[in-house]
C-alpha cells in the first residue's frame, strides 16, 4: 500500500482587480477499489463559496463563486490519498473477447454507448489505415493486439511538452510526430475506436493499456 500527498496550486496575477466569475475545479481525485481517498482541502484566495457536485462520470466537482474585486486568484488543493493496486497488474479478458475480432452482446454495446464513437474526423481513413497496420491476423489477440499498439505508438511518436490548451487531433499527431502525454492517450483511444467500429475493440477494454504509454 502507498500514501501519496498532493500538493496542486495555481495562482493567476491581474494588472488590476477583476471581476471572477463560477470557477469549475476538478481537483478531487475519484475513488475506486484500488484508490481510498484519505482527505482532500482545497482552499481559494479572495475567499469564495465553494459548492460540490458529482458529475454524469461520478467525479467530485467544486464551483467556487465570489462576491469581491480581486487583483490575484489563488487556488491551493491538497490531497492524500492510499493506493494499494499491484505494480503490474494483469487483466482478465472475457473468454468471448480473447481474439479480435469479437462482438459485445447488445446490452454492452448500448452501455458502452458514446465510449464507441470516434471523437475526432477521419474522412481519409488515415487513422484507421494506420492503426491495423497493428493487426497480424485474423483473429489475432486481443491483448497482444493492444500492447503492440500500445508500442507502436511509443515508437511513433516522440514526447515534447505543449503548453497550448487542449489536446491535438489524432491526426494531427501522426502528421507532427510528436505530442504530449494527453496527445498520446487520444491518439490510443481513438486508434481503438477505429478498430471497434465493427463492435469489435472499445475503450471499454484499450484503456487497460493506456497506462503502459
Amino acid at each position: 500500500m502507498i500514501t501519496l500527498k498532493i500538493h496542486h496550486k495555481t495562482t493567476y496575477r491581474y494588472r488590476q482587480p477583476v471581476s471572477l466569475g463560477p470557477h469549475r475545479l476538478m481537483l478531487r481525485p475519484r475513488e475506486s477499489r484500488d484508490l481510498r481517498l484519505i482527505s482532500s482541502d482545497v482552499a481559494v484566495t479572495p475567499d469564495a463559496v465553494v459548492t460540490w457536485a458529482h458529475d454524469v462520470f461520478g467525479n467530485a466537482v467544486a464551483t467556487a463563486s465570489f462576491q469581491t474585486l480581486a487583483d490575484n486568484l489563488v487556488i491551493d488543493s491538497v490531497t492524500e490519498l492510499q493506493h494499494n493496486a499491484t505494480a503490474w497488474p494483469v487483466f482478465d479478458v472475457a473468454a468471448s473477447a480473447v481474439f479480435y475480432p469479437f462482438r459485445y452482446s447488445d446490452d454492452d454495446w448500448i452501455d458502452l454507448g458514446a465510449l464507441t464513437i470516434q471523437q475526432y474526423p477521419d474522412p481519409a481513413g488515415r487513422l484507421r489505415d494506420w492503426v491495423r497496420a497493428f493487426v497480424g491476423g485474423n483473429p489475432t489477440d486481443t491483448l497482444a493486439l493492444l500492447k503492440d499498439l500500445s508500442s507502436g505508438i511509443s515508437g511513433w511518436i516522440s514526447y515534447q511538452s505543449r503548453e497550448d490548451k487542449g489536446t491535438q487531433s489524432p491526426i494531427h499527431t501522426l502528421d507532427r510526430g510528436w505530442g504530449s502525454c494527453r496527445d498520446f492517450a487520444v491518439l490510443f483511444v481513438e486508434a481503438a475506436r477505429s478498430l471497434g467500429s465493427g463492435r469489435g475493440l472499445s475503450p471499454a477494454i484499450s484503456t487497460i493499456q493506456i497506462r503502459t504509454l
